[in-house]
């Protein structure tokens, strides 16, 4: 069995400002050493549950926080940006079942740690199919065009609550309750990477028992609609053929979800602020 884990950071334990998950800053430093072990801790669970091969994806700003030298040395490590599948990297490669660590709610999110989808920067929110989504929404549609379930989540209440409510009865663990966007009462790593470990092995037991959820698939042809935060962004993201505009909303359609996720990464890429 192989699982594939697609790691974040702003849902990760303790995490509460961007200071602490933005390379430059004096917190990033000890906040990769906590994502990192929230990355174990899944790694440990899985392997210990029966898993016969794990992949971590490190899909968290430039794809390079997750630190190798203290990364499980059983599991292996996609790093760097861009590569062609992003947060969901190797997913077209055999994979039985997909974890999303330290993963946050969707923008606009109540009591949610740094709530935003895909960019704060540019993206006021996105729809996939009409449905309001986060960026586990688009991952998890990803992961069901190659018959992948997400089978196991953590991040704030707000986020796993959001997670369940699209993606079905995964495991899910709440390492902190948010308060607000910068506030929540934390969990200490020790607490959290246990608690992580438990979800992944009931994760891959279920999965082993075909008792997970079903893989998320979108209808297809998938359609996107992504509001920008402001015209100039809307102006340059109409550069992008095949794209309709209704003031801040940009909406295009896609044979496939390989298609449209691709397709959505490059309009966000034209949007954003020069």
């Amino acid at each position: 069995m192989k699982i594939l884990i697609s790691a974040d950071m702003e849902g990760i334990t303790g995490v509460t400002t961007w200071d602490q998950v933005t390379p430059g800053h004096a917190e990033y430093a000890r906040f990769r050493t906590l994502m990192t072990g929230d990355v174990n801790a899944a790694v440990r669970g899985a392997l210990d549950a029966g898993a016969d091969e794990v992949v971590v994806t490190d899909g968290h700003w430039n794809g390079s926080n997750i630190l190798i030298e203290e990364l499980d040395p059983r599991a292996k490590l996609n790093s760097g940006s861009p590569s062609p599948l992003s947060m969901m990297q190797g997913i077209d490669r055999g994979v039985d079942g997909a974890f999303f660590v330290g993963y946050h709610a969707r923008q606009g999110s109540q009591n949610a740690v740094l709530d935003h989808t895909w960019s704060d920067t540019c993206v006021a929110n996105v729809w996939l199919n009409d449905m309001i989504a986060g960026e586990y929404t688009l991952n998890a549609a990803l992961a069901g065009h190659y018959g992948v379930p997400v089978v196991m989540a953590s991040g704030d209440q707000t986020a796993c609550a959001q997670m369940r409510e699209q993606l079905g009865s995964l495991e899910t663990v709440i390492v902190k309750q948010a308060t607000g966007r910068f506030s929540a009462e934390c969990l200490s790593p020790d607490t959290t990477r246990e608690m992580i470990a438990q979800a992944a092995q009931r994760a891959v037991s279920r999965l082993a028992r075909k008792d997970t959820p079903k893989p998320f698939v979108a209808k297809t042809p998938v359609k996107i609609t992504v509001q920008v935060v402001s015209s100039d962004m809307a102006d340059r993201a109409m550069h992008m053929t095949g794209v309709q505009r209704e003031g801040l909303k940009l909406t295009f359609s896609s044979p496939d979800m390989p298609a449209a996720y691709s397709a959505f990464r490059a309009l966000v890429l034209m949007s954003y602020p020069r």
